[in-house]
């Protein structure tokens, strides 16, 4: 298949300096170790090799990649089966029935992508057969690393009898690679977010209360209703954070690796398609996630390591766009040696209005893919069932056995009404307001 193909199959004009680097180095005899920041395109940059390397005619997995997180696996597969190449993708990950995969298995994909406890639970159970895998992608394995999955990776790794290529993937420089991957004189691409992050304004917000809960809460509400990535150390405090601005008035969630798998995809859905502007989080959020460009990106309590504040901060002021970053702290509060001496004050008022509610509301549809339900029938239905119009919808996602689209919130109710007892393809599913 050809890359211009691909290109036209992702909506993608052409391929970045980076991406174009990545393909020449991975394609060549040796291992590669590229860092680049978040957002760059690494996933497509080491697809589309791995997609050159695969050979047509032999059968099993050929390619491995292991991601730190479920939602990152996910992007990735999102991201090949969005390529169209023809070749079989299976995706592996806690937090659902394993019985799904094992059946998927029996037929082996091409590309294997999952995170590493659950691969090494189905090399444990002998529901997948690594012997034919050549190349390895090792996506964010230092965060991988930090999750506590070293045993793991040093198992699936060890396994892997006929390994030629191995490609490490990571946002951060300087961190130390383990011996169990094997890498052999990488050739290694460094691409700093120097240029790109020319439009990043810092801001430091002082704080006169301990818990800086109503400092936060009149940050949110002079932001003029624009979306806001919360960052936080704890998971508690996010719920917490979370559950109190809400009572407040303000449409926020939060998301952290604790939740289960249906609540985390529900925070981010909800986020993605702008019905819930604000999201409290952990550094789980900081990269590795599909989730639109921010403005703005606040630090209600800043890491202990220079480089998830990088990571954090990386989610604004992207590809040349701006954005703001902003520092919590208590007026007393002593700075870490990360933080810039000078970072302008804030000075943030405490009369702001409430912000209007989200253009757009999230409705719960209970079918999807494996019900052979896309976002064309979604739309179709919507329609003319519902009566909507195109600008009444907004993004559509469709998993495997549930979907969720954004409807403007002033047609919610009367579409709610239309539908209600309707088929949709021959099928009635339930349809409302997503909790």
């Amino acid at each position: 298949m050809q890359t211009s193909q691909i290109l036209a199959n992702l909506g993608i004009a052409a391929l970045n300096p980076m991406q174009e680097a990545a393909q020449q180095a991975i394609l060549q005899d040796t291992d590669t170790f590229l860092i680049a920041p978040t957002g760059s395109g690494k996933t497509l940059g080491f697809l589309l090799p791995i997609l050159q390397l695969i050979e047509p005619n032999q059968a099993g997995v050929q390619c491995l990649v292991l991601a730190p997180s479920r939602e990152l696996a996910l992007q990735i597969e999102q991201v090949w089966r969005r390529m169209a190449t023809g070749y079989k993708v299976n995706v592996c990950y806690g937090g659902h029935p394993i019985a799904v995969e094992v059946q998927s298995l029996s037929q082996p994909p091409t590309l294997l992508i999952g995170t590493p406890g659950r691969i090494a639970d189905h090399l444990d159970r002998g529901t997948v057969d690594l012997s034919a895998v050549h190349t390895l992608v090792l996506d964010e394995f230092d965060k991988s690393l930090e999750f506590g999955f070293h045993d793991q990776m040093a198992f699936i790794v060890e396994g892997l009898s006929r390994l030629r290529k191995r490609v490490l993937v990571s946002a951060t420089a300087g961190v130390r690679i383990p011996p169990f991957v094997g890498l052999h004189s990488p050739t290694k691409l460094t691409f700093t977010r120097e240029e790109e992050t020319g439009g990043l304004t810092m801001k430091r917000v002082l704080s006169e209360e301990a818990d800086k809960l109503t400092t936060l809460f009149h940050l949110l509400c002079s932001l003029n209703g624009e979306a806001a990535l919360i960052f936080c150390n704890l998971r508690e405090t996010t719920e917490e954070i979370s559950q109190t601005l809400k009572q407040k008035g303000l449409y926020i969630t939060f998301y952290h690796g604790g939740m289960e798998q249906p609540d985390r995809e529900r925070a981010l859905i909800q986020f993605r398609n702008g019905s819930t502007p604000y999201l409290v989080t952990t550094d789980l959020a900081a990269r590795g996630l599909d989730i639109p460009e921010m403005k703005h990106v606040i630090h209600y309590q800043l890491p202990l390591h220079e480089h998830e504040f990088v990571h954090r901060n990386g989610r604004t002021a992207r590809m040349h766009a701006s954005g703001t970053s902003y520092v919590l702290l208590l007026r007393d509060e002593p700075q870490p040696p990360y933080l810039p001496e000078a970072i302008d004050e804030l000075p943030v008022p405490t009369q702001n209005a409430l912000p209007e509610p989200p253009a757009f509301v999230t409705v719960y549809i209970s079918g999807g893919k494996k019900n052979k339900l896309n976002k064309v029938d979604i739309v179709g239905f919507f329609s003319q069932k519902g009566g909507l119009e195109k600008e009444d919808l907004g993004l559509i996602e469709v998993k495997d056995f549930i979907s969720f689209a954004a409807v403007k919130r002033s047609k919610v109710s009367d579409l709610l009404v239309r539908i209600k007892g309707e088929k949709m393809k021959g099928q009635k599913y339930k349809i409302e307001l997503a909790r």
